[in-house]
């Protein structure tokens, strides 16, 4: 069973053992309209909660994906860079962007549930 949390800037992340896929959520991606190029971050890579992680652009502008924790990027969506749309059609499914290995998960205490974002997002 995994725990999905939200960031402030509109990702998610599920989080399943030691491992945290993270992607843009629904709302976002409906700020952003369609889709048109995603740009990952390269396996192995280490990632710094708040740090740039990969960009999205669409038809109205480009945005950066920021990693809600520390860790090291163990896999990417290679399907997003055949088909950014599907980030549009499945924000919060197959259009996830990577998969990280937690390297704090005290860090995962700060990020908000679902009932928080949906307020976050209300304002």
């Amino acid at each position: 069973m995994s725990t999905i949390k939200y960031t402030d800037d509109h990702e998610w992340i599920s989080i399943e053992g030691d491992i945290a896929t993270v992607g843009i959520t629904n709302h976002a991606q409906e700020q952003l309209g369609d889709v048109v190029f995603v740009d990952l971050p390269e396996v192995g890579a280490s990632v710094e909660k708040g740090g740039d992680a990969a960009v999205v652009e669409s038809v109205k502008a480009a945005s950066d994906v920021f990693a809600p924790i520390d860790g090291e990027i163990v896999e990417v969506n290679g399907s997003l860079v055949d088909d950014p749309s599907l980030v549009n059609s499945d924000a919060q499914g197959n259009g996830w962007f990577m998969k990280v290995k937690i390297a704090d998960a005290g860090q995962l205490e700060g990020l908000m549930d679902d009932a928080a974002y949906q307020e976050h997002i209300a304002e």
